[in-house]
């Protein structure tokens, strides 16, 4: 149980980066741009959160130089299968290559389906991302990529999948979100793995049962701004 301090503090960093303002300079403007159309979202949303990783004035120039090769269209990019290919850095390790991998399997996906929505978080590790089947993997980009396209308080997130209940989310357990969280005594499991981000959300469901990813920007805004633990 959340002693009443620690619950208002929690509440108390949600209200305060559940907030446009700290998240002009973050992976999320990208899907934002394109939110009236869902297939230019989803594929920008999994672009960008394939390259969350390190500085985010890092992370926000490759995410520009990425789809500025799309001329404002990422979803006709994806099926027009013309893609840059190249041993060459896009984001840090990332490959061109591996940029183009994900795109061929995002064009294989959209000719049968209409939606992302459909795939869990470990489906979209395998079938979009290409990456190994690892049940205990924390799979923190593609939990990102779901808070954005699920949340609907109009504030951050997109909400465009509307047949998903945000109630199941699942906390995108990075570095920022473990350290506060460990700090905090929300989880003592070492591991940053799918059981530690489950043990998290269950906390956060303390507090809102039916919008656990509250607790996201709660943590993660707490982590980035170094606020008082």
């Amino acid at each position: 149980m959340l002693s009443d301090a620690l619950r208002s503090k929690l509440i108390k960093w949600a209200e305060t980066y559940n907030d446009p303002r700290y998240f002009t300079q973050d992976p999320i403007i990208f899907p934002k741009a394109f939110a009236s159309s869902k297939k230019d979202a989803e594929v920008s949303a999994v672009l960008s959160a394939h390259l969350a990783w390190g500085r985010r004035a890092s992370i926000v120039n490759d995410c520009n130089r990425l789809f500025a090769l799309m001329n404002g269209s990422p979803y006709d990019y994806v099926m027009r299968g013309e893609y840059r290919r190249g041993k060459e850095s896009a984001h840090r390790t990332i490959s061109w290559d591996e940029l183009a991998g994900i795109c061929a399997r995002l064009k294989n996906f959209y000719e049968g389906y209409d939606s992302l929505e459909r795939l869990s978080a470990p489906q979209m590790r395998v079938e979009i991302y290409g990456q190994k089947e690892d049940k205990k993997a924390a799979n923190k980009k593609i939990n990102m990529l779901r808070r954005w396209m699920v949340r609907q308080d109009g504030k951050v997130d997109l909400g465009l999948w509307t047949d998903t209940d945000p109630a199941y989310l699942v906390m995108p357990l990075d570095v920022h979100v473990y350290d506060v969280a460990s700090s905090l005594g929300l989880t003592s499991r070492k591991a940053k793995d799918i059981q530690t981000a489950v043990e998290i959300t269950d906390v956060m469901k303390e507090i809102w049962p039916s919008d656990p990813l509250l607790g996201d920007f709660a943590l993660f805004g707490a982590g980035i701004d170094n606020a008082e633990l």
